[in-house]
């Protein structure tokens, strides 16, 4: 039984870790008021008929706070990188000379950054939401393992306490891109 509750519970932390990776990884994509080549992670464009992503594909470089420099690897892919750019939601407009691909990114307003606050905060509690489903499978699972009472409950508090620790991490993460988020 103890061996049971012991794979139950690192298996919940994976699963409550996993929720975590994946949170950043969506934070990544939003943008800040300076360029960040993690902005191009969801960008994917038709390379020998398969999806692939710019970063797989080019090197892509910060001259400036607001500009990317996109270097692709072939020469060929240059115009399909560009309309995968302008079919993408990020509201960019590619200047490119035929080598190399040039993204401007415009000042951000006071109200677009606000707006991204709320966004983040949105995505925050969709992952907050993630890990109490893992709580509450967390839960079930033990208390279908028939411990005794006592040790049930103490189990019960540990899966509160690290959903509690894995939540802080969340708000902390939240909190940290709400600020960059808010500098100018």
């Amino acid at each position: 039984m103890e061996e049971e509750l012991e794979m139950v519970l690192l298996e919940g932390e994976e699963r409550m870790d996993k929720a975590i990776t994946a949170y950043q990884a969506e934070l990544s994509t939003v943008r800040t008021g300076r360029a960040q080549p993690s902005l191009l992670d969801t960008v994917y464009f038709e390379y020998y008929g398969a999806k692939t992503q710019i970063k797989n594909a080019a090197s892509i470089t910060v001259p400036e706070s607001n500009q990317l420099l996109i270097k692709p690897f072939d020469k060929s892919c240059v115009k399909d990188i560009e309309k995968a750019i302008l079919a993408s939601p990020l509201g960019l407009t590619p200047q490119s000379d035929g080598t190399v691909i040039r993204l401007v990114l415009p000042m951000m307003t006071e109200e677009r950054r606000k707006e991204l606050v709320k966004v983040v905060s949105k995505m925050e509690e969709t992952s907050k939401v993630a890990i109490r489903n893992v709580r509450r499978d967390l839960n079930d699972q033990i208390k279908k393992i028939g411990l005794p009472e006592d040790t049930e409950a103490n189990s019960l508090e540990d899966v509160q306490k690290l959903t509690d620790q894995k939540i802080a991490k969340l708000s902390e993460l939240t909190e940290k891109k709400q600020k960059e988020l808010m500098s100018f």
